[in-house]
Formats: C-alpha cells, structure tokens, sequence
C-alpha cells in the first residue's frame, strides 16, 4: 500500500462557514485507517513558480490507499470540492536510504 499526499486548495475569497469542522471530521472519520497523517489547515499562504489559478494552499492530508485511482476514489468525498476548491492527489515515495548513502559518500554527515 502507498502513501499519497491529498493538498486543498480552496477557491480565492474563500471562509470556511461554521460547519467546515464538522464535514471534515467526518470525512476523515470515513477514512479510517487508511488516513496515515490527519495534517493541518493552512491559511497565510504563498507560491513561488507556476501554481493552480485563483487557489492557494489551504492544507494537506497523508493517505494510505493501493492505487492512485484508489486515492482519488478516496478523495471525492472531500468538503474542498463542494466548496469550489480541488484536491491535488500524488503518490510519495521514500528516498531515505537514497540520500543517507549520498551523505555517507559525500563525508558531509554528521
């Protein structure tokens, strides 16, 4: 089973109306075990490059699930659409051991 990143991001202008805890709770309540990390909103937010039109980061969520259609099953039933907003959806890999190695070979870890 993977890990895929889920990152919000609300529409410009965006507030959240008093029910936005509620419908997140409950939708990571219907993930169960496969939500690895709940993560955090965001609010003061800036990009840098080329980023979605009219959105910013509003907050991120680690997923446990055995495919990307999988994970983007998982991901429509997240509020952020309702509210005009997307879900980016990527797989996340692990270069640990990768880059251990490259600082062992490079004499530059502590």
């Amino acid at each position: 089973m993977s890990t895929y990143l889920f990152t919000f991001r609300p529409p410009s202008g965006y507030a959240p109306p008093a029910a936005t805890f509620d419908a997140w709770s409950s939708w990571q309540l219907e993930l169960g075990a496969r939500l690895k990390d709940r993560g955090n909103p965001g609010f003061a937010a800036a990009s840098l490059g080329a980023s979605a039109a009219d959105t910013t980061l509003g907050g991120y969520s680690l997923i446990r699930a055995g495919s990307l259609d999988a994970a983007m099953a998982l991901a429509r039933g997240c509020p952020m659409l309702n509210a005009g907003g997307t879900v980016e959806i990527c797989e996340l890999s692990s270069h640990d051991d990768r880059f251990d190695h490259w600082l062992d070979t490079m004499g530059r870890r502590p």
